[in-house]
């Protein structure tokens, strides 16, 4: 007669060869992102298979950002990090040596065509790539890349979000070209608070006249607003907006003195937080193509 223990075991023990031999689950890859636009879109290229922490929260502001201890914690466990570059996270290799990060951040904007502008004489490269999503398509590239060779076992996954966001970028582009390529261009111009709309004013062709350059941090002079307000004037320019991230009270002063009429909020380096009109890239971009062609339309 055969035991109830040599029975149990027949059953068990194929099981088991069944349970060794089965693919062990791909661990969540623990991924940093410098700021919360980046974060979104490794998100996207991502999907389930990462974990994805931005250094700067919502409507905070990339140039003026403050790391804490709590950041300096998550860059440490991170397995893979994520940067811009261009000079927009100045204070990156600060982090880095007080976190005692021993990995390389990977710069999602090598390849981009950059765009160069002058801030007190000097020539440098404009940091907002971000705000073309001909640009952001370079992004996705080099994160699909990224994400593939830190976890090659999830690269199918990749490579299929990677083509999936590219279309999505793409309907952006086109959403916007079709909404300012029907204003006349001497109607597209807008005050903002700094000069952070090259890239999208490259591709749309519209004019944004700032008191303030490519960071928040520079500031603006007595003259330079006085010549800015002559501009405005002598260009007339009939909407002005400000950002989430960054003082209104500056582009304020300078629209009061032209006259320029208030368009909103613009989401420029931020998303905004869950509740708010922008809390992905692909609702920011819309959002911020919709209050700028609203604007212009209605000074036509």
């Amino acid at each position: 007669m055969i035991s109830h223990r040599l029975l149990l075991s027949a059953a068990v023990v194929p099981a088991l060869m069944a349970l060794s031999a089965a693919p062990a689950f791909a661990e969540t890859l623990k991924v940093v992102a410098s700021f919360t636009v980046l974060a979104d879109v490794v998100k996207q290229v991502g999907g389930d298979h990462v974990h994805v922490t931005s250094l700067v929260g919502p409507n905070g502001d990339p140039h003026e950002f403050e790391p804490s201890p709590a950041d300096a914690k998550n860059l440490k466990a991170a397995e893979v990090t994520f940067v811009s570059g261009e000079g927009l996270e100045g204070w990156m290799e600060r982090l880095i040596t007080a976190s005692g990060y021993k990995g390389k951040p990977v710069t999602v904007s090598d390849g981009i065509a950059t765009r160069t502008m002058e801030e007190d004489g000097e020539k440098i490269t404009d940091p907002h790539v971000w705000n073309s999503p001909v640009n952001v398509k370079v992004w996705v590239a080099n994160i699909e890349k990224a994400l593939s060779s830190a976890d090659p076992a999830d690269a199918a996954a990749f490579k299929a979000n990677a083509e999936k966001y590219t279309k999505t970028l793409d309907e952006l582009n086109a959403y916007a070209h079709a909404k300012f390529d029907a204003i006349a261009e001497d109607r597209r111009k807008v005050l903002t608070s700094h000069d952070a709309f090259g890239y999208f004013g490259r591709e749309y062709k519209v004019s944004f006249l700032a008191p303030l350059g490519l960071s928040t941090e520079s500031e603006a002079s007595a003259a330079g607003v006085a010549k800015l307000i002559e501009q405005i004037k002598s260009e007339h320019v009939k909407a002005y907006f400000f950002e989430n991230s960054n003082d209104p009270r500056l582009v304020k002063q300078v629209a009061k003195a032209t006259g320029a009429e208030p368009g909103g909020e613009l989401f420029v380096e931020s998303l905004s937080d869950a509740k708010g009109p922008a809390p992905t890239y692909e609702k920011m971009f819309r959002y911020n193509v919709d209050q700028l062609a609203a604007a212009m339309a209605k000074s036509s």
